[in-house]
């Protein structure tokens, strides 16, 4: 095969393995009422599940970040897609809440981690001329795999009983499969491709600097804009988990009355709305960042700051809307600002990390906002038990985190950018 011909191939492999990472994430926010009926256990309880996966996730990433460039990415990304569809497929079969943590939670969460550092520098290095559009195109699957995964999950497990489990048995199955065609059809290319000096500059090097993860550490922390970004990031993954994993159970109790066909479709609204919105909004946020940054430097922040500002009355709303329909408009605007919001902040983050430590201090970046934002899972049902099952009270909490995070990307555009970028 030639070579200009692998590099889709190459895009095509990871795009599945993509769309199976995201979308085996969204088998369990619509599965929720239907897994406390099965293992007898109330949402609270449940929600810790949705906690040790992303706190997993959260510790495992900075590994990831690291071993992304000392190993084959080939056998990073095999392994990693291996690792978390076992774990899926292994949740269809659990008795108990703890079984599930082990396989949903720590399996999964781990298995994952190893799949987007290897993959996104893979595909960076062999789409050097259609970059941008090869990023693009695997970010798409990660809004289809959202949709679609929990669509199904939400429509087998409205059929009630043991329903549930299927899904992860099947989408388990077929990550286990797509794990095979990538030991056979991903090549194990090298990094040091891009050239024969660089090659041997980054043999000599590599491993002594990938390996420093103080000096990575140091490379955040010594900019306070890439800490304000951090802390920006950790809202949203907040907001992000949160809304993901509960949206499903907050329409079946909020409309169900009004909307009997929501009993096997509410998967499909919890997420459809609001990444048809994101989707809109990631296109047109790449294009205004990528077209001013060069005359406008801060334009990155600001459309964070707009992302995240403008979400807050659409979080409201979307919690307390009187009807379904002005729900799930509501969600599409919130997703459309979300877009804007997804469409720069990793540019912002780079903007001002020293290039050496990207991936690492991308590592780092995810490890905290990952494990701020593992609460929500559990924070969340807590709340709605407290005030006496108020849902709505508990949702619209996430505006509160969005204002934080606006809050602390202005700080960084106001105090820090101009003196921290590179």
């Amino acid at each position: 095969m030639k070579k200009l011909d692998y590099k889709w191939t190459a895009l095509a492999l990871l795009w599945v393995a993509f769309f199976l990472q995201q979308g085996t994430r969204q088998l369990f926010g619509p599965s929720v009422p239907a897994i406390c009926g099965s293992l007898g256990v109330d949402k609270v309880a449940v929600g810790m599940v949705g906690t040790v996966f992303a706190m997993v996730y959260g510790f495992c990433v900075p590994v990831a970040g690291i071993t992304a460039d000392l190993f084959s990415r080939k056998w990073m990304v095999t392994i990693g897609v291996a690792v978390f569809c076992l774990g899926i497929f292994l949740s269809g079969f659990v008795a108990t809440l703890g079984l599930l943590v082990v396989t949903y939670g720590v399996l999964n969460g781990a298995g994952q981690t190893f799949y987007y550092p290897s993959a996104t520098s893979l595909v960076s290095q062999l789409h050097k001329e259609s970059r941008a559009t090869a990023i693009s195109i695997l970010q798409l699957g990660l809004y289809l795999g959202i949709v679609g995964c929990g669509t199904l999950a939400g429509f087998v497990a409205g059929k009630g009983g043991e329903s549930w489990r299927t899904p992860f048995l099947v989408f388990g199955a077929i990550g286990l499969a797509w794990s095979l065609v990538l030991v056979f059809a991903l090549r194990n290319t090298r990094p040091e491709e891009g050239g024969e000096e660089e090659g041997k500059r980054k043999k000599e090097k590599g491993k002594a600097e990938s390996g420093k993860i103080s000096e990575a550490i140091k490379a955040v922390v010594s900019k306070p804009t890439a800490i304000c970004v951090t802390l920006g990031l950790a809202m949203m993954i907040y907001v992000d988990i949160g809304f993901k994993n509960w949206m499903p159970a907050f329409l079946q109790e909020n409309y169900m009355k009004d909307v009997p066909s929501l009993a096997r479709w509410y998967g499909l609204h919890a997420v459809l709305w609001h990444y048809l919105g994101a989707i809109v909004g990631i296109l047109l946020g790449s294009r205004i960042g990528d077209k001013l940054v060069k005359g406008r430097p801060g334009i990155r922040l600001e459309l964070g700051i707009v992302g995240l500002g403008m979400g807050i009355p659409f979080i409201v709303l979307m919690a307390y809307a009187p009807s379904f329909f002005i729900c799930c408009a509501a969600m599409l605007v919130f997703g459309f600002f979300r877009g804007i919001y997804d469409s720069n902040f990793m540019a912002s983050f780079f903007d001002v990390v020293n290039p050496r430590y990207h991936a690492s201090g991308c590592g780092i970046m995810m490890c905290i906002a990952f494990l701020f934002g593992s609460l929500s899972s559990t924070v969340l049902p807590f709340l709605a038990k407290v005030f006496g099952g108020n849902m709505s009270l508990s949702m619209s909490s996430l505006a509160g985190f969005y204002l934080i995070g606006a809050a602390v990307i202005l700080l960084a555009r106001v105090r820090f950018l101009s003196r921290d970028r590179i």
